[in-house]
């Protein structure tokens, strides 16, 4: 039976040639240090960071002290610019760890944290130091950590765990060898180390193994030294379940050779495996010296293929013939991944310090990449309960949306980062892409790059990321994914209610603006894990501060096109209609826009409807201006229905202002935020692939370019057409209901059916429009065949709909990803029960009252006058 054609064989390593301005910027003879990748930022492309280690060896045959010991052991940062192949050494301000050894190090966002190891004085504290570096001005921090931790140590492993946890297994205290798992979330604060007791076939302890995890969230454990000094071969991978339950997993296949004082750096679903020693220090030679655990296949590759026995050659040459295998004769070496290169550096062979820099290239081409890729976007966990299922095996095609039962329950526990697999996966595509850019001079990079967008298509995976209802533990109520055929309420669609009326807008004198009023607003109110509502609901700016700070965001606005541009990653946001709580929700859950989230990697865009029907429409629209100003080039808006006078007058804005800050001061705010709201942009491209508007395309929009001629600003009263579609348009019942349809949010108004989406894709080359503008119970819903979505991300609209609420997450590979979130609290068996209801406030309720809802598809329709507020 012949070997699968998916069943890459290792790669061949060989020396890398890289460049620096001098001496003190190469990294030198070492060992025992750390290599970490930094993902690619706003200013910089994809690079490594090197730290710490061993620079000199003592002892030898000359010495009366058998063996050797490791000398002139440093601090030092190195950085390797993947672009450039340059190293330069830089000297981050701050308070630097000390010179250490055989110490842990791990990727957090886009800086990098340090824990533990051995120095000239001994062990290292326990400290946790991270080395940041999001922008040019680099800088050392001393993370502040509670209570009890793993303690100091050398020889353990650490990593980061489904882009939130830091994990760290084994090692040496100094006194035995430990087995321990400790976890530290690096989205909950204060910080705090928990100590793991995971489920499952646990490790034995040991020290000097390696350990990588895999983009989903799986954290695998490989080989290292026992308690008696025996090297070991075995493999484990932890997994943390929806429940904040983790759990071992013995890895299936047979290792080429038990090892210690390796390294190893997952490329996709494949763990790459090189160097290493044996007892007594001898290194693990031939063919065994490089090796793959594919965790996709469950079975461990050398460079001729599949694994059968430990120690084997299928090789023709011998070990003496091959210099690549004897490049990889080498231990207490570091190795790291950028797209699908490896790259490795230093170590030791014998009693010889090494300096050299390997390369070897993973393939990522369509004719072997399903088991890489698939295994990333749609790996399969088990149940904490079940002992029939492994992590380790073959995944479905991340390009369907049918899968088979065993896989769907599989995948029902998937763990929180997995969702966004697909994203990470073509992440390091692209920054191969790059690399090969720098090394085919006669090929410019824009070329590349435009080739690149032609290549790669807009597909929703097939599975989105919901935030489970049960807590369990400090590590628990995390997320769980379920396959979009699972949403038994998708295509349930409320239509919210709207009115006509004309008020002015007015004109006002701009004044001088005070000097960090956006920040204001920031440090104000995005705080996802603890904003409280105020408790006697008046709003903290007054209305010279709205003024100023709409004068500021208008600024903005006035430079951007009518039709945005933007790049992936980026992650768009639904209607929010005051319900600030909701949007601070979903900052908590997946991420928010600020140098301590994730503004430096991924761009947000909301797609209108701030304000009316909510309880602090304030809050929504201010952060969102105040963030704006901050993140002018990362943080965007575009115009709702409701961000128009006359609908706002009607639906709660107008009488919020007037509530929390006075009728006089009110008043003026109310017109001055309506002001601002007829200079925002109306449209979105991403890659210009999707193109993401409030509305729809109505009757009138058959090109982009439609939209784009649309001179700003503008009031809802000028009579276009356009922009009537654009912001008031709906897609029709479901994708049997074809052509144009009236609509029953009132008259002159319509629906658009599947076909007029795929008309208007096709002459626009595009592949999707992702709009808003009605309420949908699962906060996402796909209509002409996933060609358009709807999204909504206000929970429990109107406090009776009882919807959930979801965000979008365009990656780079252009996999749309829904995230949801569900009310809080969970609502009681009648919608009218639900505490959000009961807890409204009399004006809020009065204003609900005029204008309720229409119920859900599938729900019996209320016996409205058509020309009742509920149909407008």
């Amino acid at each position: 039976m012949g070997s699968k054609q998916w069943m890459q064989p290792a790669p061949t390593y060989h020396p890398l040639q890289t460049f620096w301005d001098t001496e003190d910027d190469a990294p030198g003879p070492r060992c025992a240090h750390t290599l970490t990748a930094i993902a690619p930022t706003k200013t910089h492309g994809p690079r490594l960071i090197l730290f710490g280690g061993a620079t000199a060896i003592g002892g030898g045959p000359s010495s009366a002290v058998p063996g050797i010991r490791l000398d002139g052991v440093t601090n030092s940062v190195h950085v390797y610019d993947v672009l450039t192949r340059k190293w330069t050494r830089i000297q981050p301000a701050g308070e630097a760890p000390s010179p250490r050894a055989a110490h842990a190090a791990a990727v957090v966002g886009t800086m990098v944290a340090f824990q533990g190891g051995i120095g000239p004085a001994g062990h290292s504290t326990d400290d946790l130091y991270v080395l940041d570096l999001t922008n040019d001005k680099y800088k050392w921090h001393r993370v502040v950590v509670r209570g009890e931790g793993p303690g100091p140590r050398y020889g353990h492993v650490m990593d980061l765990v489904a882009q939130r946890y830091l994990v760290t297994v084994s090692g040496n205290d100094g006194k035995k060898v430990l087995s321990d798992a400790w976890a530290l979330d690096t989205a909950q604060k204060p910080y705090a180390w928990q100590k793991l007791n995971p489920e499952g076939d646990k490790p034995s302890a040991r020290m000097y193994a390696t350990a990588s995890a895999r983009t989903d969230g799986m954290f695998l454990l490989c080989g290292g030294r026992d308690i008696l000094g025996t090297p070991l071969a075995d493999a484990y991978g932890l997994l943390m379940h929806k429940n904040g339950q983790w759990e071992w997993t013995p890895a299936p296949g047979v290792s080429p050779s038990p090892r210690y004082q390796h390294a190893a750096v997952f490329v996709g679903a494949r763990l790459h495996v090189t160097g290493g020693v044996l007892r007594g220090g001898r290194a693990v030679d031939g063919e065994a010296a490089v090796a793959v655990l594919d965790t996709a296949a469950g079975v461990w590759l050398d460079r001729h293929g599949m694994v059968t026995s430990r120690n084997n050659s299928k090789g023709g040459q011998s070990q003496t013939e091959d210099s690549s295998l004897e490049l990889m004769r080498r231990g207490r070496h570091a190795a790291a991944s950028v797209g699908g290169r490896i790259y490795v550096y230093g170590g030791l062979r014998g009693d010889v310090l090494l300096d050299d820099f390997l390369i070897a290239e993973e393939s990522l081409d369509s004719d072997s990449r399903s088991p890489m890729l698939t295994s990333e976007t749609t790996s399969n966990v088990t149940s904490p309960r079940s002992n029939n299922s492994s992590p380790f095996g073959p995944t479905p095609s991340s390009g369907r949306l049918s899968m088979n039962r065993e896989s769907m329950e599989r995948l029902a526990e998937a763990s929180a980062a997995e969702a966004q697999a697909a994203n990470a996966v073509w992440q390091a595509a692209q920054a191969h892409a790059m690399i090969s850019n720098v090394s085919d001079d006669s090929q410019p990079a824009e070329n590349n790059s435009e080739g690149s967008d032609t290549e790669r298509d807009v597909t929703l995976h097939p599975r989105a990321v919901v935030v489970a209802n049960e807590t369990v533990g400090n590590l628990g109520g995390l997320i769980r994914q379920l396959s979009l055929n699972q949403f038994e309420n998708e295509s349930r669609r409320m239509i919210p209610s709207q009115n006509d009326g004309t008020y002015p807008t007015r004109k006002f004198t701009r004044q001088p603006s005070p000097q960090g009023l956006h920040k204001k607003v920031v440090s104000t109110l995005l705080r996802p894990r603890n904003w409280k509502p105020p408790a006697n609901r008046r709003f903290f700016l007054d209305s010279y501060e709205v003024g100023e700070l709409c004068h500021a965001a208008e600024q903005i606005f006035l430079h951007e096109p009518t039709v945005l541009q933007l790049k992936a990653p980026i992650k768009v946001f639904g209607d929010l209609h005051g319900q600030f709580g909701d949007l601070m929700r979903l900052f908590d859950e997946y991420g928010f826009p600020s140098t301590a989230g994730d503004i430096t990697y991924i761009d947000y865009l909301f797609l209108g409807d701030y304000v009316d029907r909510g309880q602090h429409s304030l809050e929504t629209i201010t952060l969102l201006l105040a963030l704006k100003i901050q993140y002018p080039e990362n943080v965007h808006l575009i115009r709702g229905n409701h961000e128009a006078a006359d609908i706002n007058a009607l639906f709660g804005f107008r009488l919020e202002c007037i509530e929390r800050m006075g009728e006089n001061d009110g008043i003026w705010a109310w017109s001055r935020f309506n002001q601002l709201f007829n200079h925002l942009p109306l449209a979105a491209m991403i890659e210009k692939k999707i193109i993401c508007m409030h509305g729809g395309i109505g009757r009138s929009i058959h090109s982009v370019e439609q939209i784009e001629k649309i001179e700003r600003p503008i009031t809802m009263d000028t009579g276009s057409l356009v922009l009537m579609d654009l912001l008031w348009s709906d897609p029709t019942e479901n994708d049997s209901v074809e052509g144009l349809r009236p609509n029953a949010r009132g008259p002159g108004l319509v629906t658009f059916g599947p076909d007029r989406v795929t008309d208007f894709c096709k002459r626009n080359k595009l592949q999707m429009i992702i709009r808003a503008h009605e309420c949908v119970m699962d906060g996402f819903e796909r209509f002409a065949q996933g060609q358009l979505i709807t999204l909504f991300s206000a929970t429990n609209y109107c406090g009776t709909a009882n919807n959930a609420g979801a965000l979008l997450v365009v990656g780079r590979g252009l996999v749309v990803v829904p995230k949801l979130i569900h009310p809080l609290p969970p609502p009681f068996n009648s919608p009218e029960a639900s505490p959000e209801h009961v807890q409204e406030d009399t004006w809020m309720q009065e204003l609900n009252y005029q204008r309720p809802p229409t119920p859900t598809r599938g729900r019996p329709q209320p016996n409205h006058d058509r020309n009742s507020l509920a149909y407008i």
